[in-house]
């Protein structure tokens, strides 16, 4: 899970992404890593550390070529080994290489990439067809030893000091780490309307092309409207697996959510944000709340950046979100008119506002490289080109997804997992012979089945207890959550009526600060006039959504479109449980802006309600940074 709660600089230019009144400018700079230099692994950062490793590392400087000699130094964190080659290892040696892949596995929480033929300091020496396929035995031998399986990502020859032959090898260890079922990435999907969303991700999540009339979406629906209007409304969660070996798992062979669980290593959980205007806050409830490690987003070739695409795009950058993008449709155009709308996605991409680096994906070696980068450096963006009628470059998009690693390594994880129990409600159902079922992400600490918790903060500001009776995750029951987890959690005859969303469920040991009035450092996006006290704003914080009042502006009276300030907030509902530093995005009509959370002005948490009816109560106390 990757937590999004820093306090930063916001960039102003991000502006350009939202309000009608601000066009793109057309020639602007684009910097950052070449997206296209041949590398199978670039954009890391050397990690010098002492050590026999860190010797090598002054040696040599990459050089700058069309098929460049050379790759970033080894790091000795995260998950990418580089080995010369592995023949004939002795038994004290294989013992030492397999300790060494375990490592490279906790790293990358179940996966590992191994670089075979690759000097320590980066260079590409390559080796010979025989020494290439022993060091691949060798490497599937140590696999074997820590139960894990490998894929050969690609092969390819290099040019060093050698008439023979050479060739490099990628390979992918991947391993379902021994305490979870499966490694799990969010991804959210955000795209204008009739971009083609929820047609991409029923032709990838039931294994079958679409007939071209939006056959593939009906699974994705929810409700009758949805189906007769052919857009989605409400958001929806899709599964998409991958084994251990890298096979697709998909509902075109397993007929329950729980059999893909059951037979996947890696699991892509698919969030179907709505595309339409009028349900942009359903949309920016999606990317606050369910905390997604990337966003893809979809844009149609035969239309272009229409509609919310800018929205979109800006929504996601403004929350940090890793994006990528998907040109769909590619079959009801010419060749020039999806090249012209490539064109203008990268134009719009090496904008300022943006500074991101292209990269289009033509091949299996591209889709590849692409998830590398894509994990390692925030400006790389890859792009995509496909059809969901006809297949076209599908497989390229299943292969970056099947490579693609968390965003979190085991470390962050592992801190998390110690805090507190906080899950976050974002859904709530009753369901007949269970009961009241919330779903939602567990943010720090481990939740077990019959675990004692309470819920809150209530309209007087009070906490319940209650007991989580089971868990599901992706349909398909579960004994224990871990931090960064998504769930639906049973609490049984609770009642429904005393929850909301934007409740969080925490440890009764926590004392959760919770407040009627924050300040947070924001930049107003756009707005048609002035900003000002007792104007009145949706504010969205994690999975908090509320109605708030502007009820003071520090050091003016005023803001205008692209200023900053500290301002502070007045819930109207009621008080709300937030962290200092965390995420804010707040819209009304066209107004919309960003920030962080500064300060709280908590409640006593057991306050009579006649207490903060009408007014927050300031505690003394200083505010508790979570």
């Amino acid at each position: 899970m990757t937590v999004r709660g820093e306090s930063g600089a916001m960039e102003p230019r991000v502006s350009d992404l939202f309000g009608a009144s601000c066009g793109f400018r057309s020639g602007c700079q684009g910097g950052g890593p070449g997206a296209n230099n041949g590398l199978a692994v670039a954009g890391r950062k050397p990690c010098p550390k002492n050590g026999k490793k860190a010797k090598h590392r002054s040696v040599r400087q990459a050089k700058p070529s069309n098929n460049p000699p050379y790759l970033p130094p080894e790091a000795e964190e995260g998950n990418i080994e580089y080995k010369l080659k592995l023949v004939n290892p002795t038994q004290y040696r294989f013992e030492h290489l397999a300790t060494q892949m375990k490592w490279r596995l906790q790293e990358g929480r179940g996966e590992a990439v191994y670089q075979i033929g690759v000097e320590d300091n980066g260079l590409l020496v390559g080796l010979s067809e025989e020494d290439m396929r022993t060091s691949l035995r060798t490497l599937h031998r140590m696999a074997e030893k820590v139960g894990a399986d490998i894929t050969v990502l690609r092969e390819r020859e290099v040019d060093y000091d050698s008439d023979v032959p050479r060739k490099i090898a990628e390979v992918l260890v991947r391993k379902v780490p021994d305490d979870q079922q499966f490694l799990d990435l969010r991804v959210a999907v955000l795209g204008n309307v009739d971009s083609g969303k929820s047609t991409l991700l029923g032709v990838l999540t039931q294994g079958e092309l679409d007939n071209g009339r939006g056959r593939a979406r009906l699974n994705l629906f929810r409700h009758l409207h949805e189906i007769q209007s052919g857009r989605t409304s409400s958001i929806s969660f899709e599964i998409l697996g991958y084994d251990s070996k890298g096979e697709v798992v998909n509902y075109s062979e397993s007929r329950t959510a729980e059999e893909i669980c059951e037979s996947a290593s890696k699991m892509i959980t698919f969030i179907d944000l709505a595309g339409h205007h009028k349900y942009l806050k359903t949309t920016i409830f999606g990317l606050t709340s369910y905390c997604p490690d990337f966003a893809m987003l979809v844009v149609s070739a035969n239309t272009g950046i229409a509609g919310t695409t800018r929205e979109h795009l800006g929504l996601s950058m403004a929350l940090k979100v890793p994006i990528f993008i998907v040109v769909s449709k590619v079959d009801l155009c010419t060749k020039n008119t999806v090249e012209r709308t490539v064109r203008q996605l990268e134009r719009v991409l090496k904008q300022p506002g943006c500074n991101k680096v292209p990269m289009l994906v033509v091949s299996e070696d591209d889709a590849v490289m692409a998830a590398q980068q894509f994990a390692q450096s925030p400006s790389i963006t890859p792009i995509f080109t496909l059809s969901s009628v006809t297949g076209e470059s599908l497989d390229l998009l299943k292969v970056f997804f099947n490579i693609l690693p968390p965003l979190s390594n085991s470390k962050e994880q592992e801190e998390l997992m110690q805090q507190l129990t906080e899950f976050q409600v974002d859904e709530i159902y009753t369901v007949p012979d269970v009961g009241t079922v919330v779903g939602g992400t567990l943010y720090s600490g481990i939740c077990r089945e019959g675990e004692q918790l309470v819920v809150g903060p209530m309209d007087d500001g009070q906490f319940q207890e209650l007991t989580v009776c089971s868990i599901q995750r992706n349909r398909s029951a579960c004994r224990v959550l871990r931090a960064g987890q998504a769930a639906t959690l049973a609490l049984g005859d609770f009642d429904r009526s005393l929850l909301r969303k934007g409740m969080v469920m925490v440890s009764p040991e926590m004392n959760p600060t919770i407040c009627w009035q924050f300040d947070a450092e924001i930049v107003l996006l756009f707005h048609a006039k002035t900003f000002h006290k007792g104007f009145q704003v949706t504010v969205h914080v994690g999975n908090v959504r509320q109605t708030a009042t502007v009820e003071a502006l520090q050091g003016t009276d005023e803001l205008r479109t692209g200023e900053k300030a500290v301002v502070c907030f007045k819930f109207i509902k009621h008080p709300e449980y937030l962290k200092v530093g965390a995420k804010l995005l707040f819209r009304e009509g066209v107004t919309k802006g960003i920030g962080h959370v500064t300060k709280l002005q908590p409640v006593t948490q057991y306050q009579s309600q006649s207490n903060s009816e009408n007014a927050p109560v300031e505690v003394s106390a200083s505010t508790r940074d979570q």
